[in-house]
C-alpha cells in the first residue's frame, strides 16, 4: 500500500530555518558633530554673525545631521576630496537603484501574471497561495481573457463560392477529441488555401468502433454560421461531383504525402496547385497534419475560434451534462465543489505504455502475451522490457495507478469526503486495482452512478456522445486532475485556461512522484511537502508558450489577450 509506505512514523524531513541577518548592535543615538573651526562658534572670523544666504550655499555634507545618515563619509568630507567623489558616486548609485526598483514595481503591477519556462522547470511570480485546495491563486485570474471569438460586425473577406480555389474533404479519425483537433485543423487548412471545406466525416478507427456522424454530436448550423466570415463550409460533396464513393480511394483526388506538423507554406506549394487542377481533393491521413509555430498567428487564432466557439455539442448533450454537474454539486444535500479525475488506466493504455506495474505472476504473464500480440515489433522477446520500464518510470512516462493518485490527492490536502467524478474506461485490474483509491475517497462516482439507464440510453447509440458527457462534466468541475497524457486531458486543460485560468487543473509531475514513491525511508510529512512544492505551478496557471508547444493545451499567446 502506497499510503503505508509514507507512514508518519518515519518522520519528516529536518529543514533548517532561513539565516537571520546579523544585527551588529544598535547605533549611538547621538549624531556626529559637524566640526566648526571658528573660535566664535556661530560667528565669522571677524565676529559678525553668519549670513543666512551663506548657509544656503553650504555643501550638503556640512548640513547638521548629514553624517548621521551617511557615517561612512568620515568626519569632514572637505578634508578628503577623494572621499567626496566616492560618496557622491554611492549616492548616485542609490538614487538610480531606487528609480529602477520603483519602475520594476510599477511594471510588475501592470504586467500580466505569467509563468516562464527555465528548462524543464516552470517559474512563476510569487503570489500568496489560496488557503483552499479548490482555487487557483487570485492574481492568476485577472490578467488574461479570451480573444479568439469572431468579430462582431466585421466585414467578411471571403470570395463567392464559385471563385474559391476548390473543395477540401477530410476524414476526422480516432476518438472524440482527436476528431475535434482534426476539425479545427481542417478549417485552418481551408483558410490557408482559400478553399471551400466540405463538412468533415467522423471516422472511427478499430478501437473506437462507432458510426457517429458530425450532426450526431455537434451543432452543424452553429458551426457553419459562426465561421461564415472566415471559411466557406458546405454540408456535403457538390452534386456535380459524381465519384463520391471513390473520393478517398482515387489516387488522382487524394493527397497522401502531407508530413506531420506541416507548415502553412507546404499547403500553398504542394496541395493548392492540385486543388486548383482537380477542384476537389481529399486529404488522407489528416492527424496532426498542421504545425503550430510555422503558421501565421491569425491561423492559430482561427483554430481556437473553431475549438472554443464554433464547435458546440448538441443541446441535448449540453443539457444532460448540466444535469450531471448539478447532481455532483448536490450529492450531499448541500452545494459542494467537486473534482473531476481523468483516470487513464485501461488495459490498452497499460499495455501500450510498456511500463511495469505491481501484480501477480499470472497477471504479468497475461500482459506479456497481450503486448506480444498487439505490438510484436516493440515486444521482441521481452528481455529488454524491465530496463525500459524503469527508465520510462523515471522519466514520468508511465500512467499513474489509482492508488498512487489517491496518495497524491491526500497529500495535496483533499479530505476523505471529497466528491470525485471519474472519467475513465474499464480500469485494468478492475475493483482490486481501484480499491486503494476508493478506500481513501469513497465518494467516487461515474456518469452511470449519477444517471439511470433510461437517461443514458439515447447516448449509448454513439460512443462519442458518452465521451462528450465526460468532457463537459470535467470541463465544468472545480478541480480537474489528469493522470496521463492524451487529447482529452490536453483539450480540457486548454479550455479551462482559455476561460481565464480561474479553474484549477492539476497535472501531476509523474517523474518526481516516482522518485518519492520509490523511497522507502521518506516520511509522510516529507512526502506532503514534496507534493505541495512540486505542484504549486502545475495547476493550469498562465504559462509562456515556447517552440513546438501544443496549442490545444496552452492557447495563451495566440488566442488570449491581457485583461
Amino acid at each position: 500500500m502506497a499510503e503505508l509506505r509514507h507512514s508518519s512514523s518515519l518522520g519528516g524531513r529536518s529543514s533548517s530555518s532561513p539565516l537571520r541577518g546579523g544585527g551588529g548592535g544598535d547605533e549611538d543615538s547621538s549624531s556626529p558633530h559637524v566640526y566648526d573651526h571658528s573660535p566664535n562658534g556661530g560667528d565669522d572670523e571677524d565676529g559678525r554673525p553668519r549670513h543666512p544666504s551663506r548657509d544656503r550655499d553650504r555643501p550638503i555634507w556640512s548640513v547638521p545631521g548629514f553624517h548621521s545618515l551617511f557615517p561612512f563619509l568620515g568626519d569632514d568630507p572637505r578634508v578628503s576630496p577623494q572621499k567626496n567623489k566616492i560618496s557622491l558616486l554611492l549616492i548616485l548609485i542609490l538614487a538610480v537603484a531606487s528609480l529602477i526598483s520603483v519602475y520594476g514595481i510599477i511594471n510588475h503591477l501592470n504586467a500580466p501574471y505569467l509563468c516562464k519556462k527555465d528548462g524543464i522547470v516552470l517559474n512563476c511570480p510569487h503570489v500568496k497561495e489560496s488557503p483552499s485546495p479548490w482555487e487557483n491563486p487570485l492574481s492568476a485570474t485577472t490578467s488574461w481573457k479570451p480573444c479568439a471569438e469572431r468579430r462582431i460586425g466585421g466585414v467578411s473577406d471571403l470570395l463567392p463560392e464559385n471563385e474559391t480555389n476548390g473543395y477540401v474533404f477530410i476524414h476526422a479519425e480516432g476518438g472524440l477529441n482527436q476528431q475535434r483537433i482534426a476539425i479545427c485543423n481542417a478549417v485552418a487548412v481551408a483558410k490557408i488555401m482559400n478553399a471551400t471545406l466540405i463538412l468533415p466525416v467522423l471516422k472511427q478507427d478499430q478501437i473506437w468502433k462507432d458510426q457517429t456522424k458530425f450532426e450526431d454530436i455537434f451543432d452543424v448550423d452553429h458551426f457553419i454560421d459562426y465561421l461564415k466570415d472566415d471559411v466557406r463550409i458546405v454540408r456535403d460533396i457538390p452534386d456535380w461531383f459524381t465519384d463520391k464513393a471513390e473520393l478517398f480511394s482515387s489516387i488522382r483526388r487524394t493527397v497522401k504525402n502531407i508530413p506531420k506538423y506541416a507548415a502553412a507554406q507546404f499547403y500553398i506549394d504542394n496541395v493548392l496547385p492540385r486543388i486548383k487542377e482537380k477542384k476537389i481533393m481529399a486529404l488522407k491521413p489528416f492527424v496532426d497534419r498542421l504545425g503550430y509555430d510555422n503558421v501565421p498567428q491569425e491561423i492559430n487564432r482561427l483554430r481556437c475560434r473553431v475549438n472554443y466557439h464554433a464547435l458546440k455539442f448538441l443541446p441535448e448533450i449540453e443539457q444532460m451534462a448540466d444535469s450531471l454537474v448539478a447532481r455532483m454539486r448536490n450529492r450531499t444535500g448541500n452545494p459542494n465543489p467537486y473534482m473531476a479525475l481523468h483516470l487513464r488506466f485501461e488495459k490498452g493504455m497499460v499495455g501500450l505504455s510498456f511500463c511495469d506495474f505491481v501484480g501477480t505472476r499470472e497477471e504479468k504473464a497475461r500482459m506479456a502475451e497481450y503486448r506480444q500480440k498487439e505490438w510484436p515489433r516493440r515486444f521482441k522477446n521481452g528481455s529488454h522490457l524491465w530496463q525500459l520500464a524503469l527508465q520510462k518510470r523515471k522519466e514520468g512516462r508511465c500512467p499513474l495507478e489509482p492508488g498512487e493518485v489517491a496518495v497524491i490527492l491526500r497529500a495535496m490536502g483533499y479530505p476523505k469526503e471529497t466528491q470525485i467524478y471519474v472519467a475513465s474506461g474499464q480500469v485494468y485490474g478492475g475493483q482490486n486495482r481501484m480499491a486503494p483509491l476508493r478506500n481513501m475517497f469513497p465518494n467516487l462516482v461515474t456518469k452511470e452512478d449519477l444517471a439511470g439507464k433510461e437517461e443514458l440510453a439515447s447516448f449509448r447509440k454513439h460512443v462519442t456522445s458518452l465521451a462528450a458527457l465526460d468532457f463537459l462534466v470535467c470541463l465544468k468541475s472545480d478541480v480537474f486532475v489528469m493522470t496521463h497524457g492524451g487529447n482529452f486531458a490536453k483539450l480540457i486543460i486548454g479550455a479551462r485556461r482559455y476561460m481565464g485560468h480561474r479553474q484549477k487543473s492539476i497535472k501531476p509531475d509523474k517523474g518526481l512522484m516516482s522518485k518519492s514513491f520509490g523511497d522507502p525511508y521518506m516520511g509522510w510529512a516529507t512526502f506532503v511537502e514534496d507534493v505541495v512544492v512540486t505542484h504549486q505551478t502545475r495547476t493550469g496557471l498562465p504559462e509562456e508558450t515556447f517552440p513546438n508547444y501544443d496549442l490545444w493545451e496552452n492557447p495563451l499567446t495566440p488566442c488570449m489577450c491581457k485583461a
